[in-house]
């Protein structure tokens, strides 16, 4: 009976460090997407691309990301907005130059080809409908195609979206799932 008795606990504790083990150690999670004009709303006549990269820490806090961008030119920003496929909205993370809320580059830099940004966020960093929430709500927006990323590109002279390096409200974009 004793014997028994302590198969039962052993199998017990087995089974406990196990889920214990589990909920822990949960592997990171990626999403990648493609960036061209053709996905910003309205669409735009432009040679760049590029590859938003961005993956979830074990710890569920901390989100990595690499934007890469070629032919492309003027660079000033990139962000993740908040939005649809089919439409636009507001920006909810500062990508490039840095996660500093309201940091761009100046207008007319010239022609960029490799990575754009590369660096890591936390909710902390959360700007617009996003502040104050934790990383799950941008992680279930990720999931289901509720956000994408935006390039954002500047000539330095009026008027604005005159062609491609002249999108000030965005050139190259994809939304992100």
């Amino acid at each position: 009976m004793k014997r028994r008795h302590l198969v039962s606990i052993v199998t017990a504790m087995i089974a406990t460090l196990s889920v214990v083990a589990t909920s822990a150690a949960s592997p990171p999670r990626n999403f990648v997407t493609p960036l061209s004009g053709g996905e910003e709303v309205p669409a735009r006549d432009t040679l760049a691309r590029g590859v938003g990269i961005f993956q979830l820490a074990p710890d569920g806090e901390t989100m990595s990301y690499r934007l890469i961008a070629s032919n492309i030119d003027n660079v000033i920003m990139a962000h993740i907005h908040v939005g649809p496929a089919d439409g636009t909205g507001p920006i909810a993370v500062w990508l490039a130059p840095s996660t500093a809320v309201g940091v761009q580059l100046p207008a007319a830099g010239g022609r960029h080809d490799g990575v754009l940004a590369t660096g890591t966020f936390t909710s902390a960093n959360f700007t617009g409908p996003l502040a104050g929430a934790d990383m799950d709500t941008l992680v279930d927006l990720l999931a289901t195609g509720g956000a994408y990323v935006n390039v954002h590109t500047n000539d330095g002279m009026d008027p604005p979206n005159t062609g491609a390096g002249d999108f000030p409200g965005g050139e190259i974009r994809g939304q992100i799932d």
